[in-house]
């Protein structure tokens, strides 16, 4: 509890301040209204649904908030696994765009019966967002290239690729008459992510395996000599190599580890929301997971908790339209937590004397 102190105290400041730029953008009650609005928008509307009775005013708020979380749990683990051992990646935007676009291509050009279907989709841009990480580290281990700067150029490079190219180019939808269409072909129904509240929410699996994923990933780093030996590496590389520990292997793993998150990412956004890739992914999901990373204490249940608490101000963030304040509130409010979090020495010495007093 101690160590996600800093990371909770600085939501709240961020909050906070977003709250009083409202008031004095608006009027006090038009910002009480509008955050009361996100909220509702976040994790349903229980007022309404005790008036009416109707179910998909809490449901279809929490399918938002659950399928926008599971996204950033999978960008979030991509950089949390790279920081076990001493690795900024940056790159989860450029491993996500290219396993996004490797599930849209599978999903709609192979037939299989559907469970095997939404595997091979799955798995398939594990592979594509794995392989474009290891590049990185190779140029790390080859050549000595700091990997924050490869990542950040590998990120324009495959959105330049894909959304400059491939999706205007030879991937881009079959025209039907005269009409145009943006982006791929949409996918099969048998690759789509099944629903777990049926139609009126847009609940999917992808949210379970968010769950699965930031557990099992928390299990692996605690309770597996491997995932001791990658926070060995994280800490001291040169201690790591007196001990016997494969420093260099232990790059490559978790880099192909992170990148196969991200790309996972980008399937169940493609899998699950927007059916096919679009003619860009809009929110830049990947850098967002630094966030997730970072505000989670680089810790794996830690991001999935952030990437909850977010994802739900994100899908509730669309109402605060209504009362006149931009629906990027939530973005700002992230970009806060994000800045004081960086100050974390400072939140230290206050808890500290705190604790002396």
């Amino acid at each position: 509890m101690r160590r996600a102190l800093p990371s909770i105290l600085s939501v709240i400041t961020a909050i906070v301040l977003c709250f009083i730029a409202a008031v004095l953008t608006r009027d006090l009650s038009t910002a009480a209204e509008a955050f009361l609005s996100m909220v509702w928008g976040a994790i349903g509307d229980w007022p309404q649904f005790i008036e009416t009775g109707s179910v998909a005013s809490v449901l279809r708020p929490l399918g938002e908030s659950a399928t926008k979380a599971a996204i950033l749990t999978f960008t979030g683990l991509s950089v949390t696994v790279a920081f076990r051992v001493g690795l900024f990646n940056i790159g989860a935007q450029g491993q996500l765009v290219v396993g996004a676009l490797t599930a849209a291509v599978v999903g709609a050009q192979v037939s299989l019966p559907a469970p095997l279907h939404l595997t091979l989709c799955l798995l398939s841009a594990a592979i594509a967002g794995a392989l474009y990480a290891l590049l990185p580290a190779i140029l790390k281990l080859k050549r000595g290239v700091h990997e924050v700067i490869s990542t950040i150029m590998l990120n324009w490079v495959a959105i330049s690729l894909v959304d400059n190219w491939l999706v205007v180019g030879p991937l881009r939808a079959t025209a039907t008459g005269d009409n145009s269409i943006s982006g791929t072909d949409q996918i099969l129904p048998t690759a789509e992510l099944p629903r777990l509240l049926g139609e009126g929410a847009r609940l999917d699996l992808g949210f379970v395996l968010a769950v699965v994923a930031a557990i099992g990933t928390w299990w692996f780093l605690t309770r597996f000599t491997r995932g001791f030996e990658w926070k060995a590496i994280g800490l001291s590389q040169d201690a790591a190599r007196a001990s016997g520990i494969d420093v260099e292997r232990g790059f490559v793993e978790a880099m192909l580890l992170a990148g196969a998150f991200a790309g996972i990412g980008g399937a169940i956004l493609v899998l699950g929301t927007t059916l096919k890739y679009p003619a860009t992914l809009g929110a830049p999901w990947g850098f967002d997971g630094i966030a997730m990373s970072l505000i989670g204490q680089a810790h794996p249940i830690g991001g999935f908790v952030t990437a909850l608490f977010f994802g739900g101000l994100r899908a509730g963030g669309t109402r605060m339209q209504l009362f006149g304040l931009h629906k990027s509130f939530p973005e700002l409010m992230q970009g806060l937590a994000l800045l004081f979090v960086a100050a974390k020495l400072l939140w230290e010495r206050l808890l500290t004397r705190r604790a002396k007093k």
